[in-house]
């Protein structure tokens, strides 16, 4: 299993790991759906909605393993 890194492009988080698309959505992060979400790496989502990049990672590796 390939781990979810910052610099992991959103599409292919919520891509490989469907568990997560409720974590983007819990935290209403707009990515769901968004055709900006194959070029926007983790890191760059979590600066564009002002939230805790290393909080976040923790939660989507959390939901990945669920």
């Amino acid at each position: 299993m390939r781990t979810i890194m910052p610099e992991r492009l959103v599409d292919d988080v919520m891509r490989q790991w469907p568990e997560t698309i409720r974590v983007f959505l819990d935290h209403k992060f707009l990515c769901v759906g968004c055709p900006i979400g194959c070029f926007h790496s983790i890191s760059e989502a979590c600066r564009e909605h002002q939230f805790d990049l290393v909080s976040f990672v923790t939660l989507l590796a959390a939901a990945a393993r669920a």
